[in-house]
């Protein structure tokens, strides 16, 4: 891990932030909260750690696989919203935008995320999202 900025926009370096989590770039470590999480993956979107994005996501709603697009970079996180989602809660929502850049141009990402925590691990279970062009 170096000293770069996370990519989720803490103003943490990624290993004193996100980089914990990471599943294929990282230690792996269980994420606290439901938004510890969802800013994990979406360092790991930003950073191509699909391995993460697997493991951090609930068995029953998992797909195959999600192999990130090496076309879209992406580029800042916005946390609109919570409910629960603390160590002490069973499940939570995350609201968020993502903003980011393909051969398109500059698009959003906005989504409601539900989380659950199983054996003291959250993991991400689905979300409601819409995206748009800016």
């Amino acid at each position: 891990m170096d000293d770069r900025r996370c990519p989720c926009g803490s103003g943490e370096t990624l290993a004193a932030c996100c980089g914990r989590y990471l599943t294929g770039l990282g230690q792996g470590k269980a994420a606290p909260t439901a938004e510890a999480l969802m800013r994990s993956r979406f360092t790991a979107f930003a950073l191509g750690d699909e391995s993460h994005l697997l493991a951090s996501w609930h068995p029953d709603t998992r797909p195959q696989s999600c192999p990130p697009d090496p076309g879209t970079r992406w580029l800042h996180l916005t946390i609109d919203d919570t409910v629960d989602g603390s160590p002490f809660h069973r499940e939570g929502e995350v609201e968020f935008t993502a903003v980011y850049r393909d051969a398109e141009g500059r698009g959003e990402l906005h989504e409601r995320s539900n989380f659950v925590r199983v054996d003291g691990r959250w993991y991400y279970v689905d979300g409601v999202h819409s995206a748009g062009r800016g």
